[in-house]
């Protein structure tokens, strides 16, 4: 891979972190919460590196404050044993000491001023990332909740990219179901009307099957010319032969008359 193309790789995943953190605030809340911790810990660095230098001049301090009490001393010696000379070389040296001592006096004093406004910087600091630490806490929770709530109610109202690809699956597959149903009735068509062959039937069966439904066909017309040809011979003698017709045959067969159906000439 060129340097190129690793290049725009690192590029693509950042932006893409990006992204991420700008549509999750919780991402976010964690960021500004890590850079809060941060800041505090520079803080806390800086506190460090003045209290040392303080405690630097503070021990520069001592030593130079014990030495300018030696110098008083050894001046009153010098002066006891009738050494002036000694005893003006040690004050010009306490002279010149009492100089440096206010100083770094000064630096002492400004060293102490920072420290203390660093503690309160410190103090401060800590107590607002304790604030921030709570709500972003409290602002997760919820932000987690309403979430939750979001996908049960998308879940149950069907809103869901689950609940919609079952929908749209039980949509095709009532669609399919409606075309073999529709496409089984045509098919039964074309067969009863001869357009389409069964293979699976004997041969010459469509033959039979007509001669069939011609057959049914001439016995229903000599059924209806029988019935026409008794009306006539009755001659308009009422109903009572065509009932004693009737008795008849409940009387021969009873219970079991349908078992003659088919059997002989038809009953009228």
């Amino acid at each position: 891979m060129s340097f190129t193309s690793r290049l725009r790789v690192i590029l693509r995943s950042k932006s893409d972190r990006a992204l991420t953190r700008l549509e999750d605030p919780r991402e976010a809340l964690d960021d500004s919460y890590e850079q809060q911790l941060k800041m505090l810990q520079q803080v806390r660095h800086g506190l460090a590196e003045v209290a040392t230098a303080k405690k630097r001049i503070e021990l520069l301090g001592q030593e130079m404050g014990g030495r300018y009490r030696r110098l008083a001393d050894q001046a009153q010696e010098a002066v006891n044993q009738g050494r002036d000379d000694l005893a003006r070389t040690a004050l010009e040296r306490r002279s010149l000491l009492e100089g440096q001592v206010a100083g770094i006096r000064e630096q002492y004093l400004a060293l102490v001023q920072q420290q203390s406004q660093l503690q309160e910087n410190e103090r401060r600091l800590t107590e607002r990332i304790a604030v921030f630490r709570t709500e972003k806490e409290t602002m997760k929770a919820t932000y987690a909740a309403s979430q939750a709530r979001v996908k049960a109610n998308e879940g149950t109202a069907g809103l869901g990219s689950e609940i919609t690809d079952a929908g749209a699956g039980l949509d095709r597959a009532r669609d399919r179901v409606a075309q073999m149903r529709a496409r089984a009735a045509a098919t039964d068509e074309l067969l009863s009307s001869g357009a389409l062959h069964d293979v699976t039937a004997a041969p010459d069966s469509d033959l039979e099957r007509q001669l069939s439904a011609g057959a049914t066909k001439a016995d229903v017309d000599r059924q209806l010319q029988a019935m026409k040809d008794v009306r006539t011979g009755d001659g308009g003698r009422g109903t009572g032969s065509g009932s004693d017709t009737r008795a008849g045959t409940d009387a021969r067969g009873g219970s079991g008359s349908w078992l003659s159906i088919g059997e002989g000439p038809t009953a009228l």
